[in-house]
């Protein structure tokens, strides 16, 4: 589903140049769940904005289902994210004004969706993540956890193939960051291709996999029974910090 080949992504800052991603290349097939861990700087948000389509690598190949993004123009990337990818973002970025249902059925609004299908999309779309009975309420009347799950239902209600996550649970308490990991592996377990960035190794030890990065490298790949172990240097400060562009819900 996706190749990353000798990706690299630079930028220019005060006569130098920065290496948020540094030569990465990886394959990742449709239906894995993959965690990106690090500290800060080190590539992570980078990472997914490339792929999430939010930017382009500076050098090297990003193939989606075969597809180079680098020789796409904006409108076909634009689709791409409307139509094949969803993104749930730390901050739960849900319109005050709009009560839960309407949240969800924002996307469809764009993508032309007849109403009433987007009525039998919305109401699908809370169920799967335990929230029909709040569909009425507007974010301040749900607690954080029901709002994360609420901009979950809204990134998957376009039935997308790959769910990026990034930082999904930093705003929540324990409790209501089991919770809402529960209901987006139980998405990738009905196949959703999922990709979670995090810098907490408890989090990263739920995923298949987990991808470590380093000044803009991957320095580690770690399969599920290996990931405490491998994975407890990533709290310790790194050398140098990398600025990286953060993530839009554009």
């Amino acid at each position: 589903m996706i190749e990353l080949d000798g990706v690299y992504r630079t930028y220019a800052m005060g006569g130098q140049t920065l290496h948020a991603l540094n030569d990465v290349s990886e394959a990742i097939e449709a239906g894995d769940y993959v965690a990106v861990v690090g500290p800060s700087g080190s590539g992570k948000s980078t990472l997914l904005n490339v792929l999430g389509c939010l930017d382009r690598p500076t050098r090297g190949v990003y193939r989606l289902n075969g597809a180079d993004v680098g020789s796409l123009s904006e409108e076909e990337l634009s689709s791409i994210r409307r139509h094949k990818i969803g993104f749930v973002f730390q901050s739960f970025h849900l319109m005050s004004r709009l009560d839960a249902a309407e949240n969800v059925a924002f996307p469809m609004v764009f993508a032309g969706v007849p109403r009433a299908e987007r009525r039998e999309r919305v109401a699908a779309a809370l169920a799967a993540v335990g929230l029909e009975e709040r569909a009425g309420h507007r974010p301040a009347e749900l607690s954080g956890g029901e709002q994360q799950r609420v901009a979950i239902a809204r990134a998957t209600v376009m039935r997308p193939q790959l769910l990026l996550a990034d930082e999904p649970t930093g705003n929540l308490d324990s409790s209501s960051g089991r919770h809402v990991m529960d209901v987006v592996e139980g998405m990738n377990a009905d196949g959703l291709t999922l990709i979670v960035v995090t810098h907490d190794p408890a989090m990263a030890s739920r995923a298949n996999r987990a991808l470590v990065m380093e000044d803009g490298r991957v320095v580690q790949r770690a399969e599920r029974g290996e990931l405490r172990l491998s994975l407890i240097h990533i709290s310790e400060p790194t050398r140098r910090t990398i600025p990286s562009r953060m993530p839009s819900s554009a």
